[in-house]
């Protein structure tokens, strides 16, 4: 409340509205597993009174639910863990440590590292993720180091903003890779008659625009949220002093680590197997192999090409070919594990949670009461707010939009809007509400230490500073 009272004499309208919100969400946000218990008994009850739904069926919708999108959650937890060892390669992790020396000021660092994560989160929401959370806390240190007073949970919901606002309409989007996707869920329903390529998505000049735009309003608001000096809780309130610079995220020597030998290896060096399992030439001739048929997809299939599928194959494969030996990257993959542990966790009880509202009819009754007030010009706006509300409860871009995509696309066509622009309007939308949900935060919060309650007052407030944003910019953009 101290911070509150002076932040409210001192500092910009935004900088005091920053403050207030991030007081009250410190003192009444719950943890990110009790957030998706709470959802669950919240969509349960208005599946009951809304839909006429029984006790018994909304439970066995829940349980069912649980298991619908284990693919989905497995590409997930892929494009989480790749991101991640790719991050935590040392010559990517020395880049970061170099580039957190360039600001001058406290705003300099936190416009940099929220840049830095909605332009990674368009190429790939993982790494995105992953390389935010890593460089806020490289940034973190390095501020520290060189006597830069800043406020660390700013630095840390700039490291996410990629998630809350980019990610969903770049190369790693769940939306637009699905309709690029052949044979399609939508193309069985008859939803489209084909695959909607992502030149029409991804690559349209809607979405370019909107991306350019949002990533220059979300800098300008970042930096006008930026505490001064006295109103700051630098890193080391987060994370003790004597730890702070022997963390993993330092990164690992690959070679060093190489070098090591097992308690059990021969007197003379490594025994056979030992170098087999490290051997350069087995890894780097598989990598370079998965790179190829990468190479091959894109030359064959252009553009359509990209879909969740071929990214993971991708990053994987791109992530041996940076690491070469077999035994190491499996190892990185272990330190991997424990920021996917958060997600593999919680994404079956929001699995429940679709369930019970795609089988109680309640997502689609959302979708519909949205949609049935929009029109031409409208649409975009509606679209965004479907997947926006929805989003709170289902924080699966994709899953949500195997729910949510039917009626948003027939809807679309019903009033003369092209697919691809209402497609890119929901991810807008279903990206937007991130910044209030905490669960895609869960690797971010293990690497930089920090609770979800101590960022998230920060994170809601960029969130209504781009309401007016986003709706003027997805009403005026021309497709």
């Amino acid at each position: 409340m101290e911070d509150a009272d002076r932040a409210a004499a001192t500092g910009n309208v935004i900088e005091r509205l920053g403050n207030r919100i991030a007081n009250v969400i410190e003192r009444w946000m719950p943890s990110p597993f009790l957030f998706a218990i709470i959802l669950s008994y919240v969509v349960f009850a208005v599946g009951i009174l809304v839909e006429g739904q029984g006790p018994t069926e909304m439970v066995q919708h829940w349980y069912d639910g649980f298991w619908v999108f284990l693919t989905f959650a497995m590409q997930m937890v892929l494009i989480i863990m790749t991101g991640f060892v790719i991050a935590y390669h040392p010559r990517v992790n020395d880049a970061l440590q170099r580039l957190a020396t360039i600001p001058n000021s406290s705003k300099q660092a936190v416009v940099l590292v929220g840049v830095v994560s909605m332009v990674l989160a368009w190429v790939h929401w993982g790494l995105s993720l992953v390389v935010g959370a890593i460089f806020a806390r490289e940034m973190g240190k390095a501020a520290y180091r060189e006597g830069l007073t800043v406020h660390y949970p700013l630095l840390c919901v700039a490291g996410y903003m990629g998630l809350g606002l980019t990610w969903h309409w770049g190369l790693s989007g769940s939306a637009p890779l699905l309709l690029a996707t052949s044979g399609n869920e939508f193309i069985e329903l008859g939803v489209i008659d084909e695959p909607v390529g992502t030149g029409a998505t991804i690559f349209s000049s809607y979405a370019l625009a909107l991306t350019a735009l949002s990533i220059l309003f979300a800098a300008t608001v970042l930096s006008l949220l930026t505490p001064a000096a006295e109103r700051s809780r630098e890193i080391t309130a987060y994370i003790p002093e004597s730890e702070l610079f022997e963390s993993t995220a330092d990164g690992v020597d690959d070679d060093a680590a190489d070098d090591r030998t097992p308690a059990n290896s021969s007197a003379g060096g490594r025994v056979p197997a030992e170098r087999i399992d490290n051997s350069r030439l087995l890894g780097g001739g598989i990598a370079l192999t998965g790179v190829a048929v990468i190479g091959w997809e894109f030359a064959t299939n252009g553009l359509a090409a990209l879909d969740l599928n071929v990214l993971n194959f991708g990053f994987l494969f791109a992530g041996l070919a940076l690491y070469t030996r077999p035994a190491l990257y499996r190892d990185r993959f272990g330190d991997a594990a424990d920021a996917a542990a958060g997600i593999i966790l919680l994404f079956p009880f929001f699995a429940g949670i679709q369930g019970m509202m795609s089988g109680s009819g309640l997502a689609e009754t959302m979708a519909e009461g949205l949609l049935a007030v929009s029109t031409t010009e409208t649409f975009p706006i509606i679209a965004w707010l479907t997947a926006a509300v929805v989003n709170l409860f289902v924080p699966s871009g994709g899953g949500e939009w195997i729910v949510l995509g039917p009626p948003v696309l027939e809807a679309a066509q019903e009033v003369g809007v092209p697919v691809g622009q209402a497609t890119i309007a929901y991810a807008v939308g279903d990206a937007h509400t991130n910044l209030l949900n905490p669960f895609w935060a869960l690797p971010l919060l293990a690497i930089t230490n920090i609770r979800a309650r101590e960022m998230f007052g920060y994170a809601v407030t960029m969130l209504l500073a781009l309401l007016p944003f986003l709706a003027v910019a997805l009403l005026l953009l021309p497709y």
